[in-house]
C-alpha cells in the first residue's frame, strides 16, 4: 500500500479540521479507512508468523476511530489527524502488552511495542519481575537490533522518587521508577510511503516483541 493518498488527507484535514469539511469529504476518508483496513490486516498475518497470540483476533477490530472524544479535552477539534491501529492479544486495547502504529503527516508516523500506564496490580508484578529479573530486562534493552531500532524505553511517565517497597540503591531503581513500560520507532514521511515500510514495521514490531516478552512473562 501507498501511504501518499493518506497523508495528503489527513494534511487537508489537519488545516481544515471542522465538521462541515469533513462531510464534504467523506467519501474521501471512507476510502483511505477502508485502504488502511486491509493494511492492518495484512499486517496482522505478518505478525502472527511470529507472535501466536495475535492469531484468531478480527483485524477489523483493531483499527481506532478518527472522531475525537473531546468532552474532557482543552483542545475541541473534532477529529485525529492520523490513522492508528492497535494489536494484541486483547484486541486494540493496550490493558496487556501490544503493539500500536500510526500514521500521521510531518513526519509523526511511529510503532510502539510494549504497556501504557499498566493498571496499579500490574504495574506491581511488572516491578516485581524487573526486582527479580532486572538484568533480563537489561539484557534485551542492549541488544543490538532493539537498541538501533528503538532506542532507550520511554521514559517521560516515571516517578520523581523510588518506587515504594524498593531500596533506593536498587540496582535497577530508574526501571523501577517507569509507570509505563513502552519503546517508540518514528518514521518519516518519506519512509512512509516507501515500499518497503511494510516491512520496516513489521521488522520493528518483531523486534519489539523481545519486550513484550519480558512484560508478559512478569504478568503471568
Amino acid at each position: 500500500m501507498n501511504f501518499n493518498n493518506t497523508l495528503d488527507f489527513l494534511k487537508k484535514l489537519s488545516r481544515n479540521n471542522n465538521r462541515e469539511w469533513f462531510a464534504k469529504n467523506k467519501s474521501r476518508y471512507l476510502e483511505i479507512k477502508d485502504e488502511f483496513d486491509s493494511f492492518v490486516s495484512d499486517v496482522l498475518q505478518d505478525m502472527i508468523t511470529f507472535d501466536e497470540s495475535l492469531a484468531g483476533l478480527n483485524p477489523k477490530k483493531l483499527t481506532f476511530k478518527i472522531y475525537r472524544d473531546v468532552r474532557f479535552s482543552k483542545d475541541k477539534t473534532p477529529y485525529k489527524t492520523n490513522v492508528s491501529a492497535g494489536i494484541s492479544p486483547a484486541g486494540k486495547g493496550m490493558g496487556v502488552p501490544g503493539y500500536y502504529f500510526q500514521i500521521e503527516p510531518g513526519n509523526k508516523s511511529m510503532v510502539a511495542a510494549g504497556m501504557y500506564q499498566p493498571s496499579p496490580e500490574n504495574l506491581a508484578k511488572i516491578r516485581q519481575e524487573i526486582d527479580y529479573n532486572g538484568e533480563q530486562l537489561v539484557r534485551i534493552l542492549r541488544e543490538k537490533k532493539f537498541k538501533k531500532t528503538f532506542g532507550e524505553l520511554w521514559n517521560e511517565d516515571k516517578l520523581k522518587t523510588m518506587a515504594k517497597g524498593y531500596p533506593g540503591d536498587h540496582p535497577h531503581k530508574e526501571l523501577l521508577k517507569l509507570k509505563s513500560f513502552m519503546v517508540l520507532r518514528s518514521f518519516t514521511d518519506n519512509e512512509v510511503t516507501s515500499k518497503k515500510f511494510r516491512k520496516d514495521l513489521i521488522d520493528a514490531m518483531k523486534t519489539g516483541k523481545l519486550l513484550n516478552d519480558f512484560l508478559t512473562e512478569g504478568l503471568s
